[in-house]
């Protein structure tokens, strides 16, 4: 949807480019993070995607259409474009801020105002109450959703970003954070993102490009860039704690063992003493009729007592969904003082457990694969 061929920027006076010959493409609904020191040139990149910035060499594609091609008024008008400081008109309603782009193209009224409405329904903001209200009357944080609305109410295909959460406080910002990407796996924009937070970008991004002094270094996925950074550089820049980074995209399902072993609370101990000798456990998950996680037993408890299972067994401290990520994983283990935790499906159905050695083990051969 995006594609940068050989794009250069050389400034008036300047002597060296302030972005040097970059080549990348962003498909088509999904999110690049441009990252890197200040003065790389990412947020000079970004800029000539709507030539705000105009490049001094190269081409720059939208849906297969050089933007050479296209007015720059025109062009920018068919563009999102959020920055941080919001820049919301003092003086209109929420409704019309929303609405500012949909006017300019001519939409019908009734039209533009539906959507405005629809799109405070999104970002959990009722419209009854909002839509006639002014900027002055929002939060921070309100703004900043109404600001990211506005970008979006004439549905463009692009959406360009620059540090749109940066000045928010950190709590606001990661529940922003988790509403944008709500919003985007409705919607479904093809985002350019200009940060300088490593951990935003790895929270945010489809696709992560690391810049250096106008040159584009690495052009990866979070994951892999935090698993195999191309050189010095790019691992200083992502951090020395990048493996702990890499475990909130990783899903407890990439490192749980499935179809484990289950006891019933009518089974016997003996039953469930024999079942953890064969898999070499030294526990094992009660469940119940419908296969929800009931309780456990522990090894000890079922050699050394008579009876069924349904009348040792303990409570779980808590269990955990396949699809949170590890960092959930590692963190609620670290808070209940436990070494695994039993999986669940969406309805409360044991699936497998996830042990740390297993999480470990998982990291390590990440990195050993490069």
């Amino acid at each position: 949807m995006i594609r940068l061929e050989n794009v250069s920027k050389t400034f008036p006076g300047g002597t060296e480019p302030a972005v040097d010959q970059v080549s990348m493409e962003v498909p088509a609904g999904e999110i690049c993070v441009l990252l890197g020191p200040s003065g790389c040139g990412k947020t000079t990149t970004m800029k000539m995607v709507n030539r705000l910035i105009e490049p001094s060499s190269g081409d720059i594609f939208i849906d297969g259409r050089n933007t050479k091609d296209v007015d720059p008024v025109e062009l920018r008008r068919s563009l999102g474009y959020v920055i941080q400081q919001i820049g919301l008109f003092p003086n209109k309603t929420i409704e019309d801020n929303i609405c500012v782009v949909p006017d300019i193209l001519g939409w019908d009224r009734a039209r533009s105002r539906k959507r405005a409405a629809e799109l405070l329904e999104m970002v959990a903001l009722d419209p009854a109450v909002f839509l006639k209200r002014y900027p002055k009357e929002l939060s921070g944080g309100q703004q900043q959703r109404i600001g990211v609305l506005r970008a979006i109410a004439a549905d463009p295909p692009v959406l360009l970003m620059d540090e749109p959460f940066g000045a928010i406080d950190p709590i606001n910002r990661e529940i922003i954070q988790d509403e944008f990407l709500k919003i985007q796996r409705t919607v479904k924009k093809t985002i350019m993102f200009v940060s300088h937070d490593i951990d935003e970008a790895v929270k945010m991004a489809d696709r992560i490009a690391i810049f250096r002094a106008g040159k584009l270094v690495q052009y990866d996925t979070p994951d892999n860039l935090l698993a195999h950074p191309v050189d010095s550089f790019v691992s200083d820049f992502v951090g020395g704690d990048r493996t702990l980074k890499r475990l909130q995209l990783l899903k407890v399902a990439e490192a749980m063992l499935g179809d484990p072993p289950r006891v019933r609370t009518e089974d016997s101990l003996a039953t469930a003493a024999k079942l953890m000798d064969e898999h070499g456990h030294k526990a094992i998950v009660m469940v119940g009729p419908r296969g929800r996680v009931r309780g456990f037993v522990d090894l000890n408890t079922a050699r050394e007592e008579k009876g069924a299972v349904g009348e040792h067994n303990a409570a779980l401290a808590t269990t955990i969904r396949a699809t949170e990520n590890l960092r959930t994983a590692v963190s609620t283990m670290f808070r209940h003082d436990v070494t695994w935790l039993a999986c669940v499906d969406e309805d409360g159905v044991y699936i497998g457990y996830v042990t740390l050695r297993g999480i470990t083990r998982l990291l390590a051969r990440a990195y050993s694969d490069g």
